[in-house]
């Protein structure tokens, strides 16, 4: 309970005093990515605590560009060389901090994956879904994309069975040292991390 509560003003504060300085950064990503694709804020409806869909936000990265058949191209393809410096320095997650503010996220757990990856879980994987999801956490820390879906899914897990404030302040530290190193961002021959299907 006492670590809850301590998490929660952690994330309240964290949040609060990210936006404040971040804020001209932001709103020259803003306007950058406006004038190049249009929009600069990506929605994508994610898993969050015990599972409840929630709309996770970034800056976006990759264009909206389609094949003959309309289809969208694959992420390497629409990734602009701007959205692969902002994945780089990690800034396309900025907006999360107001995921974090209004309760949604908290500024450290488990990454908020896709809602549709859910039903593929093992009895051990849905662990992660009993924390809110987090901006970085031990996964992040330990290979990010760079390590595969079981990997990860181990991390998250010994995350949650661990939890605590002196964790997720070394996560954090850890995380800005990682961030400004460019690490684990991309996965092998990939822009990001492959779909999980569900292995075990």
């Amino acid at each position: 309970m006492i670590y809850g509560a301590a998490k929660r003003v952690l994330d309240i504060a964290g949040s609060v005093a990210g936006l404040a300085l971040a804020s001209p950064l932001m709103a020259w990503i803003a306007l950058r990515l406006r004038a190049e694709m249009g929009s600069a804020i990506f929605t994508q409806h994610r898993a969050g605590l015990h599972g409840r869909t929630f709309p996770l936000r970034k800056f976006r990265s990759m264009n909206s560009l389609r094949d003959e058949k309309g289809e969208l191209l694959p992420d390497g393809k629409r990734l602009t060389p701007f959205g692969r410096w902002l994945r780089e320095t990690s800034l396309d997650e900025l907006p999360q901090l107001w995921n974090v503010l209004v309760g949604e996220m908290s500024l450290v757990g488990p990454r908020p994956l896709l809602t549709d990856y859910v039903p593929l879980y093992s009895d051990e994987q849905r662990l992660r879904l009993s924390v809110k999801p987090g901006i970085t956490g031990w996964a992040q820390i330990n290979g990010r994309n760079a390590i595969s879906w079981p990997e990860k899914f181990a991390l998250d897990v010994w995350y949650v069975k661990h939890a605590c404030m002196s964790l997720d302040m070394k996560i954090m530290l850890v995380t800005i040292k990682k961030a400004l190193r460019r690490e684990g961002v991309s996965a092998a021959g990939g822009a990001a991390a492959p779909r999980f299907t569900g292995e075990r």
